[in-house]
């Protein structure tokens, strides 16, 4: 059940940059699982990766040549190709150099993607099998079936866009994401994709792409794990009559970065609100911290929180939970005496103990909203965060619990 998420709006193409989708069969046969995407040449790509040591294969090899010239993505779905130790940067490097073969670039321009299963081999030959297919279906226009192309577990495509006008000129910022489980990114989200038309400096796109990450995908958790294989690419096609950005500053700069800005946060908070089993979407604000770190300590002990999680799921507004997280968070002589406590504008706790004004039916008819905010004042600062977040549901479990049967 996704929360407040529906058909996808608008996603407008970006001059220079083309995506195409084809079916390798590589779970189910005919579901369209390999998706390429082409890049015009003297692009500006940047990318964020996960910090995972068990980091998959696609992502050792992306890392590599990222900071490279890139022409081609290759993304696919229902295999991971991680966990495979030195065959699957073979198979990686594999698919990589059939793409470039077939596309008539270098093997280095081409950057692999990979979801899905942990620990199985990359069946290469059906993924080279769908090559053609995919090159054969370029255009720039075909962002929604990309976006529905690279989704596993998740019941809706994920995508957005933003225009701007600089100058008499329009400017496109458009991107897509998957991503439902296995959701606490560690620099970026499972897969994200963003183009824009500007022209960028290859350092500069890479600055805001860390920085909108940071801001977006890395404030979102469904389960507390982090994906072996996250990846968020920012491109940067130059395809727009305006001058380079080859800096962080200045009036075309600033919007660029509100475009890019809102369109990462929108598809980050798509996969919050598509997350398995999830019924809430659920916001987490801690205000007030002494620095921005203990307030994501604070934020992050609520929203990972099992029990906050499934009396979420409830609608049960044990506000006891809530407490004893904000008390487990680690953060350094906290004065539970100057916290106080919101569910929606309602005044669950304050100065530490159960406000005077507090009745459970005032919290459970906060609690049996779909869209929740959890607010914690902690009164040693002035430094803020926010988090977005599920609840955790008997569909949860039964995903996860038959996610390779």
């Amino acid at each position: 059940m996704a929360v407040g998420l529906g058909p996808l709006s608008t996603l407008h193409p970006v001059p220079g940059f083309e995506l195409g989708i084809a079916s390798a069969g590589i779970k189910r046969p005919g579901r369209k699982d390999v998706v390429v995407m082409r890049c015009a040449e003297g692009s500006s790509v940047a990318g964020v990766f996960t910090l995972n040591a068990f980091c998959a294969a696609p992502v050792i090899l992306a890392k590599k040549r990222a900071s490279g010239s890139v022409r081609y993505l290759l993304t696919n779905t229902g295999n991971a190709n991680a966990g495979t130790g030195e065959p699957g940067l073979h198979n990686a490097m594999r698919t990589c150099a059939s793409l470039a073969r077939l596309a008539g670039v270098e093997e280095t321009e081409v950057l692999p993607f990979s979801t899905g299963v942990i620990g199985e081999p990359l069946p290469v030959e059906k993924i080279e099998g769908a090559l053609q297919a995919a090159l054969d279906n370029l255009a720039e226009d075909n962002w929604a079936d990309a976006a529905t192309g690279i989704m596993t577990t998740d019941t809706l495509p994920k995508g957005a866009s933003r225009q701007f006008t600089h100058e008499g000129v329009t400017v496109t910022v458009t991107g897509i994401s998957k991503g439902a489980g296995m959701i606490k990114p560690n620099m970026a989200t499972m897969l994200g994709y963003i183009a824009t038309d500007a022209k960028v400096a290859q350092g500069v796109l890479q600055d805001l792409l860390r920085d909108a990450a940071n801001k977006s995908f890395n404030r979102i958790t469904i389960d507390g794990d982090t994906s072996t294989n996250d990846c968020c690419m920012l491109i940067a096609t130059g395809q727009v009559a305006l001058p380079e950005i080859t800096q962080a500053s200045g009036a075309l700069f600033a919007a660029l970065k509100q475009a890019v800005f809102e369109v990462c946060m929108e598809v980050a908070q798509a996969i919050v609100r598509d997350g398995e089993g999830a019924t809430k979407f659920v916001t987490v604000q801690v205000n007030g911290g002494a620095t921005h770190q203990e307030c994501l300590d604070v934020g992050y002990a609520v929203a990972h929180s099992p029990l906050i999680k499934t009396a979420l799921f409830a609608s049960d507004p044990n506000w006891g939970r809530i407490l004893a997280a904000v008390g487990r968070a680690g953060v350094a002589q906290l004065d539970v005496s100057k916290i106080d406590v919101f569910l929606g504008e309602v005044c669950i706790a304050s100065k530490g103990c159960r406000a005077a004004s507090y009745t459970e039916e005032q919290g459970a008819t906060v609690m049996a909203e779909e869209e929740i905010t959890i607010r914690i004042e902690l009164g040693r600062g002035t430094c803020s965060e926010t988090i977005w977040t599920t609840d955790l549901s008997h569909e949860y479990v039964k995903i996860n619990a038959e996610y390779r049967t």
